[in-house]
């Protein structure tokens, strides 16, 4: 069995769907920080089957929860002090997404003006549906090209 030890200060992001951390640590910009930081790719778990754990030496206040909360809501947040878990942090869908993803629509305005920041907004919570600002199009989670 993998044994990866505890983080005095920092986070650890657990119950990633597995699959996903490489993903997360790029869009979180983990792979520009200089911080420890642990993968752990398909650990086992009771409640997912497999999945995947980001271990974080650094201040939480350098992860931006909006971006987390965007790509999953499901995932736990727990923020450690001392080596210990001081706080679990509960991830909700942001009402609007900044510079995150970008609009696939070639007649948006951001298609023809791109110092305009692309900005998504919350359309329905319930079926977790994000629109352009500008042209209201939604946006597509499978699609490759839309994250910036």
């Amino acid at each position: 069995m993998l044994n990866v030890g505890k983080i005095e200060e920092g986070f650890v992001l657990d119950h990633i769907p597995a699959g996903k951390a490489m993903s997360i640590y790029r869009h979180l910009g983990l792979d520009k920080a200089d911080c420890p930081v642990a993968i752990i790719k398909n650990a086992r778990s009771e409640k997912m089957g497999k999945k995947d754990i980001l271990k974080v030496e650094c201040d939480i206040n350098t992860l931006n929860l909006d971006v987390l909360a965007f790509i999953d809501h499901n995932i736990t947040v727990n923020v450690i002090k001392d080596g210990e878990i001081v706080e679990k942090k509960v991830l909700t869908l942001p009402k609007e997404i900044r510079g995150v993803i970008r609009c696939t629509n070639p007649r948006c305005i951001t298609a023809v003006e791109p110092e305009l920041p692309h900005i998504f907004y919350l359309a329905d919570e319930a079926r977790e549906i994000y629109r352009c600002k500008y042209c209201d199009v939604k946006y597509e989670e499978n699609d490759a090209d839309a994250f910036l």
